[in-house]
């Protein structure tokens, strides 16, 4: 695993938060997604100049972790692909062993819009645990396989715990810093919909906000057709039969 270094060190980051600054970590995950990257990261900077981001490249075999290191952009570049659930777990410890207030989930592939940051920002600040985007809050899904799995998803989840998440699998989400410990120290949370379950069946809070989602332009989706028949029966099984209650 290769590591480019955040430049703020604890010391720094004990003392931003004695000047209630709060420090808010962009998580995000890239698996070949080098015709992407810029894109997401000049978005980023133009909502915050300040944003502290860090790439995560899954194991890439195209340009993605050379253009970081031409660009100057910090990531960690995992030897080999490992998945989504590890790439992100090594994001949620980075922003647990550097403190951070909030982490942000903020995909690679250039579909999240920074603007829609703030909506996040401002539930979580009321003290919300997880703030996830939703794209179905202010309108209904239709009838493509990805808007009848999640609609599908979201029956499960409140057929398990009584509550109504509109869009689980949206990738856009803002944790507090109770969800970073828990995701950085359990080895089997995801950032997927049936871990969103357990969560809510161990007490802690979830929230959607409005966002909208561009469509990808480039690169390659974790989900193909056969691995999203897989993703979809694993997932439901778990949040049906499985939880975490501690």
């Amino acid at each position: 695993m290769r590591i480019t270094t955040y430049p703020v060190k604890k010391s720094e980051a004990m003392e931003e938060r004695k000047n209630g600054k709060e420090r808010v970590l962009w998580i995000i995950p890239a698996y070949n997604e080098a015709k992407s990257i810029p894109k997401v990261v000049e978005d980023i900077l133009s909502y915050d100049k300040e944003a502290e981001y860090v790439i995560i490249s899954d194991g890439s075999t195209d340009e993605t972790v050379l253009l970081c290191e031409e660009k100057g952009y910090s990531y960690i570049a995992l030897s080999q692909n490992l998945g989504l659930t590890a790439c992100f777990q090594t994001g949620m410890r980075y922003a647990h062993e550097h403190d951070f207030d909030f982490a942000l989930q903020f995909d690679g592939d250039g579909q999240h819009r920074a603007e829609d940051v703030s909506a996040l920002l401002e539930k979580g600040r009321e003290g919300v645990d997880i703030v996830c985007g939703s794209r179905f809050l202010n309108k209904k899904k239709g009838f493509s396989p990805r808007d009848l799995g999640s609609a599908l998803l979201s029956f499960l989840i409140f057929l398990r715990t009584g509550k109504n998440l509109t869009d689980p699998t949206c990738g856009l989400r803002l944790y507090g810093r109770e969800a970073i410990t828990r995701f950085s120290l359990e080895k089997n949370f995801s950032p997927e919909p049936d871990t969103l379950a357990h969560l809510l069946l161990a007490g802690m809070s979830i929230s959607e906000v409005p966002v909208e989602v561009r469509k990808r332009e480039e690169g390659e989706s974790y989900l193909r057709p056969f691995k999203a028949m897989q993703y979809m029966a694993r997932v439901g099984l778990s949040i049906l039969f499985y939880g975490k209650t501690k």
